[in-house]
């Protein structure tokens, strides 16, 4: 293991456009980010066209889905992570999640089987005494089964009971847990979908609350989508019934 260069945060899915926006973030906050993907050119050309200094990211192979190279990932990171920010995503219309078992399936193992396998090793690394916080990018779709996006949102909703219990669990080791529970995103995931575009978020704006992320368990950026948060929870059967 190096000489650790400052405070290091592994983010998990960065070439989603929230973890790069994140990763410009963190930088300027002055800390070295481990960006891991399976788009590592992308990534590459990422730094280059933000003029991001490479001395300051480590950009690695991860494949949220190849669950049986995570143990190795992580065991050959350079720097033990102080942050780690889960925000590997994967979509696919519910009309053809309904008949495309392989795309269904894949949503299951990017937003919730491939958290669990490496946020594990992670979470149980007892050799890591920095660690801090873990947070995990999360949907409002997974707040309440809605007939238009409910495979989506069943696997969004797993995995934030999963990082709701793991927050619990890692309480007594002073290790935060959160949760960013986002709404529309205009982002490469949701190009070509018909949403209203007064409701549509910029990725950058949603980096801004996980890097700013504190000690409260949810977090939902944007107050129109608090509203819209606070009401889905609460609101009849009956009504959500009625719901797009």
């Amino acid at each position: 293991m190096h000489t650790s260069p400052g405070k290091v945060v592994l983010i998990l899915g960065a070439n989603s456009d929230v973890a790069k926006e994140a990763i410009q973030l963190y930088v300027e906050k002055g800390y070295f980010v481990i960006a891991a993907s399976r788009s590592t050119t992308a990534l590459q050309d990422f730094l280059r066209q933000r003029d991001i200094p490479q001395a300051k990211v480590s950009i690695l192979h991860f494949d949220a889905v190849s669950f049986d190279t995570h143990r190795a990932f992580y065991d050959a990171l350079p720097f033990k992570p102080h942050i780690v920010l889960y925000a590997a995503g994967f979509l696919k219309n519910n009309e053809e999640a309904l008949t495309d078992w392989a795309g269904s399936f894949q949503m299951m193992q990017v937003h919730y089987c491939g958290a669990v396998s490496i946020l594990n090793i992670i979470a149980m690394d007892n050799s890591n005494k920095q660690l801090e916080r873990i947070i995990g990018l999360s949907s409002l779709s997974g707040v309440r089964g809605r007939k238009s996006n409910f495979i989506y949102g069943s696997t969004k909703a797993a995995f934030t009971q999963y990082l709701a219990g793991l927050r619990q669990y890692l309480f007594a080791k002073n290790i935060t847990v959160n949760v960013i529970v986002a709404g529309y995103i205009r982002s490469k995931m949701t190009a070509g979908l018909s949403l209203p575009g007064s409701l549509m978020l910029e990725p950058v704006f949603i980096a801004k609350a996980v890097v700013n992320a504190g000690k409260r368990f949810t977090m939902v950026p944007g107050l129109k989508w608090k509203i819209i948060y606070n009401i889905l929870r609460i609101l009849p059967e009956s009504l959500v019934a009625k719901l797009p």
